[in-house]
């Protein structure tokens, strides 16, 4: 049984998820699962760690401004990652997400600058792309008037994030705009739901099959799931793109489309890194108070950061 690939701890807090029978995010409206994911997101992640800086900020989106959150553990003109949370391109935002900027923050000493882009179903794809491309855009020359190195720059995000990451990348490349790496937490890459770790994991495991559909049917038209910008393993060309450090794992519906992706990259000539965790779930790079592998995960992401961002 599938269950067993579980660790104990990682079981144990499926267990606790299932005993407080919270209604599941396709079972309620996406205004009803951003209420329920804001208040149970950081119920199993770190303490939000003190900082020199975190500054709310405004960033010109695709479409008007956004809000948007700024990390950084000195005041030196640091290097920064823009990063984008999880959540289906439907929930979440700066507060589900804070603990773990901190922590990359932190971890690192490159700064996080944290997008709060535009969710469906009240902007659809490709308003989250748009924003992401727009704040990308940005961030280079705006970096200066927020006391950043606009030159030494990263993308990355995950689960939802984690696509929206890897889409800037191909995007920079095409616009030539430099990056140093992007980071890939737990991204979704591909156009259907339909590798065998979808079957595996399709429920039980904290992500499940019908939660990725209620999110996809929100976000976008079926007609749409091949376009790139949607699951970048399907653009044309991954050649000469942004170093990847891709973080997956194991018992993730993800993980197949995941291990494709760096797959792709790394014999598209890129550079690539490779972290998969056994035996936990989507979204335990946000439960380090119980998980370790939730903190080996972060020094992870932030030894790629320094090692990109930092030489």
């Amino acid at each position: 049984m599938s269950s067993t690939l579980l660790t104990p701890r990682m079981a144990g807090v499926l267990e606790r998820i299932h005993r407080a029978n919270r209604p599941a995010f396709h079972s309620v409206t996406p205004q009803q699962a951003r209420l329920a994911y804001v208040i149970g997101a950081e119920i199993l992640d770190l303490p939000r760690a003190a900082l020199a800086r975190v500054e709310d900020v405004q960033v010109p989106g695709a479409e008007g401004p956004l809000a948007a959150r700024l990390y950084a553990s000195s005041l030196d003109r640091l290097p920064v990652l823009l990063y984008f949370h999880g959540g289906g391109f439907t929930i979440g935002g700066l507060e589900t997400h804070d603990s773990m900027c901190r922590q990359l923050a932190l971890r690192s000493g490159v700064a996080v600058l944290s997008l709060d882009y535009r969710l469906a179903p009240e902007h659809r794809f490709p308003a989250a792309v748009d924003d992401a491309w727009a704040a990308m855009r940005w961030l280079p020359e705006a970096a200066h008037a927020l006391g950043l190195d606009g030159s030494r720059m990263a993308v990355g995000g995950d689960s939802a994030g984690g696509t929206l990451a890897a889409v800037c990348a191909l995007h920079a490349r095409d616009t030539g705009q430099d990056l140093a790496l992007q980071l890939l937490i737990t991204p979704g890459t591909m156009a259907h739901a339909d590798t065998a770790s979808h079957k595996l994991f399709a429920n039980g495991f904290l992500l499940d099959a019908n939660s990725i559909a209620w999110f996809f049917d929100h976000y976008t038209d079926h007609q749409h799931r091949r376009d790139w910008r949607f699951a970048p393993f399907e653009a044309p060309d991954h050649g000469s793109l942004a170093p990847a450090c891709v973080v997956l794992a194991e018992c993730d519906p993800l993980v197949d489309e995941g291990v494709a992706y760096a797959d792709l990259l790394r014999a598209s000539g890129n550079a690539v890194h490779l972290e998969l965790y056994r035996g936990v779930t989507h979204d335990f790079i946000k439960m380090g108070r119980t998980i370790p592998e939730a903190l080996l995960a972060l020094d992870a992401c932030a030894d790629a950061l320094k090692g990109a961002l930092r030489p």
